[in-house]
C-alpha cells in the first residue's frame, strides 16, 4: 500500500501518487466530519509501523491468520492450479505469502502495493529465497484498475488478499473491489482472502489500542506524511489516537482527536479544528462467515471453502470467480 520517495517530496516534484494524496487530503479534511483515507497510512514508515503492530501481543489477526494458513496449507494447495501466478493485492511483509509459495506450485508472484520502495525490497528478498520463482512487483494503488505484467499473461491467476484488508472498506466499496479484482485477474480467477470475524468487544478494543502505543504512532503517521510531503504544519502533540467499536455497524473506527481549538495549514488551505473534533482515519469491519459469503456472492465470487481457527477469531476463504 504506498510510498512517495522522501527525496521527491523534499524537492517538491509532483509525482502521480503525491498529487493524488494532495487532492484527497484537501478534499477529505474539508468535509464534515473530517476524514483521511487509510491507504495513506502506508509510506515506508507506516509500513514498518504496521509490521510492528502485527507482532503486538494484543493484535490477534496476523498470528491467527498465519495459523490457519499453516494448518490448511494442504487444502489451499489443492485449490490452487499448478503453474499459476499469485497476485497479492496490497502486499506487505512476505511472512504470509511465503507459506503459500512454499506449499503451492506457483510459477510467478506479483506483489501489488502503492509503496513502490517497500514492495521492491520485499520482491528482492523473495528472489533470493525462491530463485526459480518469477517475481514481478507492481507499484500501484490496488483499489483502482491496474495492469498485470505481460510476462504472466498466459498463466492462470490466483489473487491473495490477506490480513482482513477487505474490512477497511465500506461494504459497497468492498463489493466493488472484489468485482474489480475479478476483472483484473481474468477468466477462471481464484482468490485466497482473509476476513476478521465478530468477537467480544474487549478483544477488539485492546487490539486497536495497544498498551505500547504503536497503533497510535501508526495512526498519527498520516499527519507526519502531510507535514513532510505536502508542507503541512500539524502539531502531532495536539492530536490523540482513539479506536472505538461501533457495534451497530460491526466495525472498529480509528480517529485522530484534536485536543484543542487550532488551525492547520497546507497547500495554501487552512483547516479549523474544535476541541474534541475527529479526523476519521480508518474503519475495520468485522464479519460473520454468513455475511461475508453473501458479500462475495453479490460481488461475482463463489465461496468454495471457508476456514477458521478453533476460537473462530479469524477466517480464510477460497473463492472462485463466477461467469
Amino acid at each position: 500500500m504506498n510510498v512517495h520517495a522522501a527525496a521527491l517530496a523534499d524537492a517538491h516534484l509532483p509525482d502521480k501518487q503525491t498529487s493524488a494524496f494532495a487532492r484527497d487530503a484537501v478534499q477529505d479534511l474539508s468535509q464534515q466530519p473530517k476524514r483521511l483515507s487509510p491507504k495513506y497510512f502506508y509510506d515506508a514508515t507506516g509500513s514498518e509501523l504496521f509490521e510492528a503492530i502485527t507482532r503486538l501481543p494484543e493484535y490477534y489477526p496476523t498470528r491467527t491468520e498465519l495459523s490457519i494458513l499453516r494448518d490448511r496449507a494442504g487444502e489451499i494447495a489443492s485449490f490452487v492450479p499448478e503453474g499459476a501466478a499469485l497476485v497479492e493485492f496490497g502486499a506487505g511483509a512476505t511472512t504470509k505469502v511465503r507459506l503459500l509459495l512454499e506449499r503451492c506450485a506457483f510459477a510467478a508472484y506479483v506483489p501489488v502495493d502503492i509503496s513502490g520502495e517497500f514492495v521492491k525490497d520485499q520482491a528482492d528478498a523473495l528472489r533470493r529465497d525462491f530463485p526459480t520463482l518469477a517475481v514481478h512487483p507492481v507499484a500501484a494503488d490496488f483499489t483502482t484498475a491496474f495492469e498485470l505484467p505481460a510476462a504472466i499473461a498466459g498463466l492462470s491467476k490466483v489473487g491473495f488478499f490477506p490480513g482482513s484488508t477487505i474490512g477497511n472498506f465500506e461494504p459497497h466499496e468492498a463489493s466493488s473491489l472484489l468485482r474489480s479484482a475479478a476483472q483484473i485477474l481474468g477468466a477462471g480467477a481464484r482468490m485466497i482472502l482473509g476476513v476478521d470475524l465478530e468477537k467480544e468487544e474487549r478483544v477488539l478494543h485492546d487490539a486497536y489500542n495497544d498498551a505500547s502505543g504503536v497503533t497510535a504512532r501508526f495512526n498519527l503517521n498520516v499527519l507526519v506524511r502531510i507535514n513532510r510531503e505536502l508542507g503541512g504544519n500539524f502539531d502531532l502533540s495536539a492530536f490523540t489516537h482513539r479506536a472505538i467499536y461501533n457495534r451497530e455497524r460491526h466495525r472498529i473506527e480509528m480517529h485522530l482527536i484534536s485536543k484543542k481549538s487550532q488551525h492547520v495549514r497546507f497547500l495554501g488551505t487552512s483547516f479549523a479544528f474544535r476541541p474534541g473534533e475527529s479526523i476519521h482515519t480508518e474503519n475495520s469491519y468485522k464479519y460473520s462467515i454468513e455475511r461475508f459469503a453473501a458479500l462475495a456472492r453479490a460481488s461475482g465470487w463463489k465461496v468454495c471453502e471457508s476456514w477458521t481457527d478453533k476460537s473462530r477469531m479469524f477466517s480464510v476463504h477460497a473463492l472462485m470467480a463466477e461467469g
